[in-house]
C-alpha cells in the first residue's frame, strides 16, 4: 500500500515508523528538513520529502495522487483539511485529517467533509479524554475498552495479593470462572504473553480480561481489587486533553486543574464549567497538593506535555494516598517502565491516533480498533466475510498465530466467549487481541 504522511511531528513520525515495519511504501513530508532527517537511516523504509502540505507542487512531488491512504497530521488543523482536499483532487484513494475541533465529528459535519474529499478525521486529544473518563468509571482497572456496542468489555487489571486467581493455572479455573470472563493475555514485567491453559497467574501480573458489563464486578473481586468511587479529581496541566476531560466528567464531580502558567490560568478560568476550579501552581508540589486536600482525592491526572514530570507527579500523588492515577506518557519507551512503577492508566496520543488509522490498513471490515498503551497490543472488532479462513473449521483446528487470540464474538446481537469448539460464521463480529501481529496475518484469517 502507498501511504503518504504529511507532518513529521510526534504522531506523524510514530505512524511512519510503525507502518514502515508493515512493509508499506511510506512517504513522510514536512516543511522542516530536520524533522525528517531520521528517515534517511537505512533501518527505516521511509522516503523523506521536504514540502508544504498546502502546496500542489509539494503534493505532486510526494506522489499524493498515487496514494492509497493520505494522512495529514500537522499541528495546523486548517492545513490538514486543505491538504486532504487537494490530495483527493490529485487522485488519493482515501484521506484522513488530524483536527482540533470536536464539532467536526458530528454526523452532519463528517458528511460535509466527506463531500469535500476527507474520508475520516482524528482528534487525538478528544479520544484521549474519552479514554480517561471511561477509565475513571472503573478506577480499579488499568485500561478499559467497550466492545460490540457496549455488550462486551475488555479490561486490564493488576492481580492483587488477595486474588483467588493467584498461583492458579488457567486450566485449573472452574466452569464458573470460565463462564464469567475470559483471560486473553498476561503482562509480567515487560513481557506480554498470550494466555494458554498452562500459564500460571501471579500477584503483580496485569491480565487482559473480557467479560459482559454486568459481570465486571465479579472480575474485580477475582483480581483482588478494591472498589473505588471517584468523586474528587485533580488534574496537573491545563492542556487540551485536561480541558476536554474536565468537560466530559459528570457535573457532580469536583475537578481542580493545576497550571503553572498564570496567564493560561486566567484564560482557563473563563471557559471551564462550574464544577472545575483553576489553581495556579505546580502539580508536583506536595505542600500545594496537601493544601488542596489531596488525601480526599480519588483520582490524580498528570496531563502535561512532559512525560517525566507526569510520571514523577503521579508517583507523588500515589505516595500521598490517591488510589487512582493517570499519566500522559508521550515517550513510548517509557510505557513499560511506567506500568511497572504502578501508575494506573497510561495515555499516549500517538497510539490513540494509530488506533484510528490501523483499521484503514486491513483488507477486512473493522468496526472498532484500539492500540493499547500496555503490552504493545491491538484490539480489533472484525466483521467476518463469507469464505474467509476463520470460517473453515472449529477454532481449535485453525492455526492462529502465537501472537493472536480471540476474546469473544457477537452473532445476532448475542455475545459469546470463544472456545475451542466455537465455529465462526460469516457475519459474526469477532474481537481479536493481537501482540505485534502484522496486518497481513490478520487479513489472511478474516479477508
Amino acid at each position: 500500500m502507498n501511504i503518504v504522511i504529511v507532518g513529521a511531528g510526534e504522531v506523524g513520525t510514530h505512524l511512519a515508523k510503525m507502518l514502515s515495519r508493515e512493509h508499506h511504501d511510506i512517504v513522510l513530508m514536512d516543511e522542516d528538513p530536520l524533522k525528517i532527517e531520521f528517515a534517511r537511516d537505512n533501518s527505516f523504509e521511509i522516503m523523506p520529502v521536504v514540502g508544504v502540505p498546502t502546496s500542489i507542487r509539494s503534493l505532486e512531488r510526494c506522489e499524493a495522487g498515487r496514494s492509497h491512504l493520505f494522512i495529514a497530521v500537522t499541528p495546523e488543523e486548517s492545513a490538514n483539511i486543505v491538504a486532504c482536499m487537494l490530495a483527493r483532487k490529485l487522485g488519493a484513494k482515501k484521506t484522513m485529517a488530524r483536527i482540533n475541533n470536536n464539532e467536526y465529528l458530528t454526523p452532519e459535519s463528517k458528511s460535509y467533509f466527506q463531500s469535500l474529499g476527507i474520508d475520516d478525521m482524528v482528534y487525538p486529544e478528544a479520544l484521549a479524554a474519552n479514554e480517561i473518563v471511561a477509565g475513571l468509571r472503573l478506577p480499579w482497572t488499568k485500561q478499559y475498552w467497550s466492545l460490540f456496542d457496549g455488550r462486551l468489555d475488555m479490561v486490564a487489571v493488576r492481580i492483587g495479593p488477595y486474588s483467588p486467581l493467584s498461583s492458579k493455572k488457567l486450566l485449573e479455573l472452574g466452569q464458573l470462572e470460565q463462564k464469567l470472563f475470559h483471560i486473553l493475555a498476561i503482562i509480567r514485567g515487560n513481557q506480554t504473553i498470550i494466555a494458554t491453559g498452562d500459564d500460571t497467574i501471579h500477584v503483580g501480573d496485569v491480565v487482559f480480561v473480557t467479560a459482559e458489563p454486568k459481570k465486571l464486578d465479579m472480575v474485580r473481586r477475582y483480581c483482588g481489587q478494591q472498589e473505588i468511587e471517584v468523586r474528587n479529581v485533580i488534574i496537573m496541566g491545563g492542556s487540551r486533553i485536561a480541558l476536554k476531560t474536565a468537560d466530559l466528567l459528570p457535573s457532580d464531580r469536583n475537578v481542580k486543574i493545576i497550571e503553572r502558567d498564570l496567564e493560561k490560568c486566567k484564560r482557563l478560568s473563563e471557559i471551564v464549567g462550574d464544577n472545575t476550579l483553576i489553581i495556579h501552581g505546580d502539580g508536583r508540589d506536595a505542600d500545594l497538593l496537601k493544601n488542596e486536600r489531596i488525601r480526599n482525592t480519588q483520582a490524580f491526572l498528570a496531563l502535561t506535555s512532559n512525560s517525566e514530570s507526569n510520571m514523577i507527579a503521579t508517583l507523588n500523588a500515589k505516595r500521598l494516598g490517591v488510589p487512582r492515577s493517570v499519566a500522559q506518557i508521550e515517550n513510548i519507551d517509557y510505557l513499560d517502565m511506567a506500568n511497572q512503577m504502578g501508575i494506573g492508566n497510561l495515555i499516549n496520543k500517538k497510539l490513540i491516533a494509530a488506533s484510528s488509522i490501523f483499521r484503514h490498513l486491513l483488507a477486512v471490515d473493522i468496526s472498532n480498533a484500539k492500540t493499547l498503551s500496555l503490552g504493545k497490543g491491538d484490539v480489533l472488532e472484525v466483521i467476518v466475510k463469507p469464505g474467509s479462513k476463520i470460517t473453515k473449521d472449529l477454532i481449535k483446528n485453525i492455526k492462529l498465530p502465537k501472537t493472536m487470540t480471540l476474546g469473544g464474538y457477537m452473532r445476532d446481537g448475542v455475545v459469546r466467549m470463544v472456545e475451542g469448539n466455537t465455529q465462526i460464521i460469516a457475519g459474526d463480529s469477532v474481537m481479536v487481541f493481537s501482540i505485534e501481529s502484522s496486518t497481513a496475518q490478520i487479513s489472511k484469517l478474516f479477508a
